[in-house]
């Protein structure tokens, strides 16, 4: 240790002044490069209490988060149900490879009636399974379980190999099969570790297979038709409140027929919790709303487990019988409406009742004769008919609440932060009294910095809200820095939230619908995002009561919106014409009428555009996206005129402005959302977030006159000459935020900071005259903005110190970038 070191630290720099100093965390761009705050702390005051129950994850089966993902089955399509109803690419054998004689059987000859196709192996053939990802991954010295269902009318031997490119992975075993359908099974021991696996089943004479199924013996809590290790443990160590489970979309998508022959063994249906318990080969399959197949493997009995091995609170959701995603219809069907509601109270009992009832005896005989202390429970998803909806609701909540009076019933405000199907939505819970209400949104990283106060002016009287699903557009560090600083204003107002989680929570990175993702994993590895580490620092270190506290913001001047002009479409084919750009003075910046060729345009999007009879046309309906844009980078006070013509295709047209960058910008999506629904929005950094929205569709061939008015940071648009709204968009992205609270266990004070811009934060913090101890325990994320945790690198992860100059005030400098949180302990 170097000389200049002892002295800083005889001194007493604080720990990350010290990290900083060695490079552990990065320095501000230059020595002058800080800011200056305040945070002062009311000890004495009482802030909310904040739940045990505050921040929790949510599950859905979106990325292969099930089967291939946290559900441990190494075989995929292990029971050749996989069907053009889950994918137009899927046959029962996607996943197997043939060699000699073998077909898929739909027979009465089927293993059971929900487990409706079986594979025919003629003697001498075999089928080879490849896993997900790149193969079946095996780790050496361990052990894995092999068992399938088989019958064969004359004794026929199954030769059951592992291996890879290279050869054997383990030793072969052998199983005789005679008679009847019954369950074999063998065990093997890796004897090398492999990514690239393959399982083959070899007949030596005809036989017929189902349930190919192989699990590595080391699950989480090894526990028998269990959960990856690896991925429970990440989830394990965020302590989460509550798990949030099964979707999401899979809840309120799709048929609400049962899985019969009434219903014709219908392949597109909801989730339904029926479906997904008892013995695995008796479960029924579903499509995935996300394109795949669901297996059921993972169901609601092992959710309820997962929930309690972790200590964490259940909370189901069930169907409405309102779809939603993008599918927005109403089942008018009464008897059926009573049997969701029926399942329901069913779903309770099985979670609650005791072994003597119908379902609690299920329960026990699934091996858990215990209840799993159900409290909360969650009906629809992100409804977009609010009124059709909470008819439903209101059924399946007196109904609930009448045979178990204690059960909290959550309802929901739609798929986004605002807008006219929010404000039914809440009106609609407000007048009702519903004991919580769960929103949704996923917005920019600009939003979350902005709207850090969104819970300040709720009522305290109202239902609570349950912040059911929520991110900032991205997995860089710059994402998780605006989540944090948002979760700052969640604690804060504890009162009003009861519960928030993340989402989605998983990804398979080979098979990714949707992104971002909080943790990401291929067959073998898996790794925590940024957002994972932020989610993770507050889950551990949430405290039991708010201690007020204010701090001062950042000076900023908002500059008016700048950019240049820009035209778009998203599946759907539009024509544009007579595009005009004037500055506020009349002066003309750019004129299009097409009467020549598009030399003046820039493609930056999808899709293909062309001069077609002097209008500008886009002609791809499958495409999103597809930009173009013109003019200065530096506009600003203009007005904008279009005139725009939907020629086919799913939604409207989009006309953007203050048009920085691909990423960057504002368009006004006219018939967008299935055109049902017209909004500006804002994009910073590829992150989008909805400025002001309304109802509205858009014609097929008829021409629009679009005029947008920009002044300052007040934008005001037009549609034919009319009004159609404005807004003045003048909120600051405030990037300091911190909240205050106290671990009644510890003692601690717990001081929660996040500075999301590029220079430290030297910050005087004042403790209210607290009597506290001049140590202090640190935990420091910090990292480049848009560093991005992978499965080889982790440039955000947690640095833990002690910092010695804590007094009743004192100051610290909080890095760039970075979360950073102090627990000092009361005397």
């Amino acid at each position: 240790m170097s000389r200049t070191t002892r002295n800083r630290l005889r001194l007493g720099l604080g720990a990350s002044a010290f990290l900083l100093a060695v490079g552990l965390l990065p320095a501000p761009a230059h020595a002058g490069d800080v800011t200056d705050y305040a945070i002062t702390v009311d000890p004495a005051a009482k802030g909310p209490e904040i739940d045990d129950t505050m921040y929790g994850v949510f599950f859905e089966d979106i990325n292969r988060a099930a089967d291939g993902g946290l559900y441990a089955e190494l075989v995929q399509n292990r029971s050749f149900e996989y069907s053009a109803d889950d994918n137009t690419s899927y046959t029962p054998l996607t996943a197997w490879t043939v060699s000699g004689g073998a077909r898929v059987v739909n027979d009465s000859g089927r293993l059971g009636d929900r487990n409706r196709d079986y594979l025919s192996l003629d003697a001498d053939a075999s089928v080879t399974n490849s896993g997900y990802n790149t193969g079946i991954a095996v780790g050496r010295g361990q052990k894995y379980d092999f068992s399938v269902w088989a019958r064969a009318a004359s004794g026929t031997t199954l030769t059951v190999t592992l291996q890879d490119a290279d050869g054997p992975l383990a030793t072969a075993r052998r199983v005789a099969v005679r008679g009847g359908w019954a369950q074999y099974r063998a065990t093997f021991t890796a004897t090398r570790t492999s990514t690239t696996g393959r399982l083959t089943v070899a007949a030596s004479g005809a036989a017929a297979l189902d349930m190919v199924s192989l699990f590595p013996r080391d699950t989480y809590k090894h526990e028998p038709n269990g959960l990856r290790k690896d991925l429970a443990e990440k989830v394990a160590a965020l302590h989460p409140g509550f798990v949030r489970f099964p979707g999401g979309c899979l809840v309120n998508t799709g048929s609400m027929q049962d899985y019969s022959e009434a219903s014709g063994w219908q392949r597109k249906r909801s989730y339904q919790w029926k479906d997904t318990i008892g013995p695995v080969e008796q479960r029924a399959t579903n499509a995935n709303f996300w394109g795949y197949n669901q297996s059921y493997g993972l169901g609601y009995y092992e959710y309820f487990r997962f929930a309690e091995d972790i200590g964490a609170m259940p909370l189901p959701v069930v169907p409405a019988l309102v779809t939603g995603c993008g599918q927005n219809k109403a089942v008018d069907d009464d008897a059926l409406l009573e049997r969701h509601i029926q399942d329901t109270l069913d779903l309770i009992e099985f979670a609650n009742g005791p072994v003597t009832s119908a379902w609690g005896k299920k329960r026990a005989r699934m091996g858990h004769p215990r209840p799993f202390h159900l409290t909360h429970i969650e009906v629809g998803n992100e409804e977009n008919l609010p009124d059709e909806f909470f008819a439903r609701f209101q059924r399946f909540r007196a109904a609930i609440q009448a045979k178990y009076p204690y059960m909290k019933v959550i309802s929901n405000a739609g798929p986004d932060d605002s807008g006219s199907t929010f404000d039914t939505a809440w009106r609609l819970n407000r007048d009702a009294r519903v004991d919580m209400v769960d929103e949704h949104y996923y917005n920019s990283p600009r939003w979350f910095l902005q709207n850090n106060d969104r819970y300040d002016s709720y009522d305290r009287g109202g239902p609570k809200v349950f912040l059911g699903e929520y991110a900032s557009g991205g997995n860089a560090f710059k994402n998780g820095l605006a989540e944090a600083a948002y979760m700052t204003g969640l604690e804060r107002n504890a009162d009003v939230v009861r519960l928030a989680s993340y989402a989605p929570l998983f990804a398979n990175e080979d098979y990714v619908q949707w992104s971002p993702d909080m943790v990401w994993f291929n067959n073998h590895a898996s790794w925590g995002s940024a957002d994972y580490e932020v989610q993770k620092l507050f889950m551990n270190n949430v405290g039991d009561r708010v201690v007020p506290s204010t701090a001062t913001g950042t000076p900023s001047l908002l500059a008016p919106i700048t950019g240049a002009v820009g035209l778009s479409t998203w599946n759907t084919s539009a024509a544009y014409d007579d595009v005009e750009v004037t500055a506020a003075d009349g002066t003309t910046l750019f004129t299009d009428d097409f009467s020549g060729d598009a030399a003046k345009w820039t493609h930056t999007g999808t899709g293909g555009w062309s001069v077609q009879d002097g209008q500008y046309v886009q002609t791809d309906t499958a495409a999103e996206n597809t930009m173009v844009s013109a003019g200065d980078t530096a506009w600003h006070d203009y007005d904008l005129h279009v005139k725009a013509t939907k020629k086919a295709g799913k939604e409207g047209f989009l006309v953007a402005f203050g048009v920085q960058d691909t990423g960057t910008y504002y368009w006004w999506n006219l018939g967008g959302w299935n055109n049902t629904q017209t909004a500006v929005e804002q994009a910073v950094d590829g992150g989008k977030s909805t400025l002001i929205a309304k109802p509205g569709t858009i014609e097929t061939g008829r021409a629009y006159d679009v005029d947008i008015k920009v002044r300052g940071r007040q934008v005001t648009l037009y549609l034919d000459g009319q009004e159609w709204g404005s807004f003045t968009d003048d909120k600051p992205a405030e990037p300091f935020r911190q909240v205050v609270t106290r671990d009644a266990r510890t003692g601690d004070l717990i001081v929660k900071v996040v500075n999301a811009q590029s220079s430290a934060a030297r910050t005087a913090i004042d403790l209210g005259g607290a009597e506290v101890s001049s140590k202090a325990r640190v935990t420091t994320l910090a990292a480049a903005p848009d560093a991005v945790n992978t499965e080889t690198a982790t440039p955000v992860v947690p640095v833990t110190s002690t910092y010695s100059g804590v007094a009743d005030r004192f100051t610290y400098t909080f890095p760039a970038n970075s979360v950073t949180f102090l627990r000092i302990k009361q005397r």
